[in-house]
């Protein structure tokens, strides 16, 4: 069998995307512990730009890769639950930090919503794009379900979704060491509701308990968004 023969075998199924996209992952992890953990070297943003190369060389459309790639896609709701268990093991910090992280979570909410409309709006960009910036800084499927409800493009909200994590869990350390921020729980609620999963993540490399209010802000976020999102854009967006 030739190697062309063997390749439109293989890219007929769906095994094939899923493979290339854990293979992806697992190198651009060995890339991340191999530059010292760098924020920078993004194990998410490199396995992205590698499953992008394969795809344009390849001539791959995006519905035919995501057949195969849609069980990692799945497992982002059974993740997201999995963040309890860090959760109870730090639950009397939770308690004693609950009324700041209520305060936080509606400042930071309403704010990820109104600067993103508004930036969007300032520069000139239509309305449905600046709906579907919106719900950005929720985590992923929260974030698609917003974005249908509120008649935008559930696909482009997703792609802004993960250019904000991305840029989130790159910039967030530094950024918290510059403003001479030390408190893990404070530093990983900020990651958390910024810039969710991908921020989470990062949060957990940093610390355990970054990762935990991370995960928490994560969480709480998604469900703030969904409720927000819809009360706040028709003031936003006319």
């Amino acid at each position: 069998m030739s190697l062309v023969d063997l390749w439109v075998y293989l890219s007929g199924g769906p095994l094939l995307w899923l493979t290339t996209t854990l293979i992806a992952y697992v190198a651009a992890d060995a890339i991340f512990v191999a530059v010292g953990r760098r924020p920078l070297a993004n194990p998410v943003l490199i396995a992205i730009l590698m499953v992008s190369a394969v795809l344009v060389v390849t001539g791959t459309p995006f519905p035919a890769y995501f057949a195969g790639a849609q069980f990692v896609h799945f497992l982002l709701g059974p993740a997201t639950v999995a963040l309890a268990v860090p959760l109870v093991r730090y639950l009397p910090q939770v308690r004693r930090l609950l009324v700041p992280m209520v305060t936080a979570l509606v400042v930071g909410s309403v704010t990820a919503i109104v600067s993103a409309v508004v930036l969007a709006r300032t520069l000139g960009l239509d309305a449905s794009t600046a709906r579907a910036l919106a719900p950005k800084s929720a985590t992923t499927p929260i974030a698609m379900g917003t974005a249908e409800a509120i008649g935008a493009d559930p696909a482009l909200t997703a792609v802004l979704v993960i250019l904000t994590g991305i840029v989130g869990a790159i910039i967030v350390t530094p950024l918290m060491n510059a403003i001479g921020l030390k408190n893990y729980a404070a530093r990983g609620f900020a990651a958390g509701l910024a810039s969710h999963g991908i921020g989470t993540a990062r949060a957990f490399q940093v610390d355990p308990l970054a990762g935990t209010f991370a995960g928490i802000a994560l969480g709480l976020n998604g469900l703030l968004t969904a409720v927000l999102v819809p009360i706040l854009l028709p003031f936003l967006v006319k």
